[in-house]
Formats: C-alpha cells, structure tokens, sequence
C-alpha cells in the first residue's frame, strides 16, 4: 500500500481588472512567481473585480478588462488544471465575509493604510469612497476566505496583508483557535521589482509615466521603443548600482529576469558599451520574451467558449471552499440558524 500524499499548503492572490493589459511589473513581480508556486502549493488564484470598482470603471470596460485579465494569467502559465482560476464577483462570499470583518475592524486601523492615505491626500476628499477606505478589510476577506497559509505579495502591499493576519488572529482569540487560518507572506524577490522607466524611483504601475510602462500586450514596435528611450543616468559605464544608477540597474533587472541569466554576467558583458547597446539588446530581449505571451493570450480570447468554460469551473471549486470557510466563520458570529 502506497502512502497518501500530505495535504499541500494553500496560496492565495488576486490582480485587479483595471487595465485592457497586465504590464511587465506584474508579469515578473507576480504571474512569474505564480507560475512557480504551483508546483508546491495548491493555489487559488483570482481576477478580483470587485477592486477594481475603486477607480470608477465603465461597465463595458470592466467586462472586457476582466476577460483580458483572466487570459493573461493562463498565457503566463497559471495552469486549471493545478490551480483555482476564478473572477472574485462570481463567489458571494468574498462580499458576505468582508462585512463580518468590517465589524471587527477599528476605524483608526482601517485609516492607517499607506496606501489609503496616499490616494485619498492625491485624490481629495469628496473623490475618495467608502470602497476605497474599505480595500484592506476586502484583501483581508479574499484571503482568509480559502484558509490562505501563504499570500505572495509586494512590499506595497504588506501592510495590506498584516491586517489580513492582525484580522485572523483577531477570530482566533475571539472565537477560539482554528476560526482562522494566519496566513504568512512570501515577499516578491527583490531581483524581480520592476520600476518605471521614466522615473526610476517609482515601482512600474498603470497609474505610473504613459511611456514608463511595458504592457504584456503592447506591439513590440511600442515595447521597443519604450525600452530604447528608456532614462538612464550620468556617465556611460554600465555597471550594477541602484543607488548611484537607478535607470540602468532598472534595465539589467529587465535582462535578467527574463533571461536568468545573474546581473554580474549581463554587466561582464556590456563591459566597454554604452547604454544604446543594452537598451538594443534589451529590446530583442522583451520583444521575444513576450511574443509567445501574446499568441497566447490571443488564442484565450479568441475562443469565448473555452475561457468561460475555464472560469466557470474554477468559480464552482473557489466557491466550493468560500462557503465551507465561510460558515465556519460565521457561525461563530451567530449567523444562521441553529440545527442547520
């Protein structure tokens, strides 16, 4: 008789629909590690909509966006058949479980998110929402919601996921332990952080420079020339220094996070070069890397069908396990009639 395998851990994460296109940051800083996470965890992953209501989306953009999005994160390797690939709105309990939480979290402590405080200083008061406030306890709840034990994040978004695990352990002392899973981080490798080309000391965004960004579906006409007129720095010595050369360290990140080839080897190389000549190179490199990534995604949404046949399941398993999780929970509050 053969042993049976032991139950593997589960992982968590989301990226939000708010784009006709992923960019190259979540490519290398998330779908990557996604990818790989796949061989040692059973993972669930989501496009999460309902986020993505926090910036005003039309309708018809948000129903397109979401569509791309799921097809970019099979393009990228998340794989059905090993992972839970679902649309956030189409699992009710995300919504039902963030409304227990908000009645466990404080005001103040909601308030205190960075990133809420950045947004709504830029924004003005009378442009922020409630949703907007509310994001974190939202997180908090997609989460917890499938017994996460590890959640691959940013930096950024830390904090996010420490009131995700300040939330659990909340239940736990409340309620009694194993109410909640704690979930742990796996923090983004810091080889895999990609800034805006433009402005070199902010993280690649959609919100970021328009010519600072190398979207995933971009013609490589448009990726190439966003790489060759990319901001350098002083001097014309290709060498490793984020500190001193932040645009440079930022384009040999690029090299060696779509190569795996090791920094030190690509700078070796570039020995004697100017910046044009990584900058040529650099773009062959995205050009080629992303070429398959796009066929691929083409192919996704080129067949309505099989997509909708994709998500359909993988909303049929997550909520599969949203509702055992979230019964559990709310039950401790008292939801629910007795003897059901």
């Amino acid at each position: 008789m053969f042993p049976m395998p032991l139950p593997r851990p589960r992982a968590f994460s989301g990226i939000q629909p708010t784009a006709d296109s992923l960019h190259l940051g979540n490519y290398l800083g998330a779908l990557k590690q996604w990818v790989e996470l796949q061989e040692d965890y059973d993972c669930v992953y989501s496009v999460v909509d309902l986020h993505a209501l926090t910036v005003g989306p039309s309708p018809a953009e948000l129903r397109q966006r979401v569509r791309a999005t799921a097809a970019q994160f099979l393009a990228a390797g998340v794989d059905p058949a090993r992972s839970v690939l679902f649309i956030q709105s189409e699992v009710s309990e995300h919504a039902q479980l963030t409304w227990l939480l908000n009645c466990l979290t404080g005001f103040g402590e909601a308030g205190r998110m960075t990133q809420f405080k950045d947004k709504s200083s830029r924004l003005g008061e009378k442009a922020v929402t409630v949703g907007l406030f509310d994001y974190p306890v939202l997180m908090a709840a997609d989460i917890l919601l499938y017994d996460a034990q590890v959640v691959p994040v940013g930096e950024d978004q830390r904090q996010h996921l420490e009131l995700s695990r300040t939330l659990a352990a909340r239940l736990n002392s409340r309620f009694g332990p194993g109410t909640a899973v704690v979930p742990e981080p796996v923090i983004v490798k810091a080889t895999a952080k990609i800034f805006d080309l433009q402005d070199p000391g902010a993280k690649m965004s959609k919100t970021g420079h328009p010519s600072g960004i190398i979207e995933l579906l971009d013609d490589p006409k448009t990726i190439a020339k966003r790489i060759k007129t990319a901001v350098t720095d002083s001097g014309s010595e290709i060498t490793w220094d984020p500190s001193v050369k932040p645009g440079v360290a930022n384009l040999l990140t690029i090299y060696s996070a779509l190569t795996d080839q090791p920094v030190e080897a690509i700078v070796q190389r570039y020995q004697g070069k100017l910046y044009g000549h990584l900058k040529v190179d650099l773009a062959e490199v995205v050009v080629e890397s992303l070429r398959p990534f796009r066929e691929r995604t083409a192919l996704y949404l080129d067949d309505p069908g099989q997509l909708d046949q994709i998500l359909d399941q993988g909303a049929e398993r997550a909520r599969g396990i949203a509702a055992t999780v979230y019964g559990r929970i709310a039950g401790c509050f008292g939801l629910g009639r007795a003897g059901q």
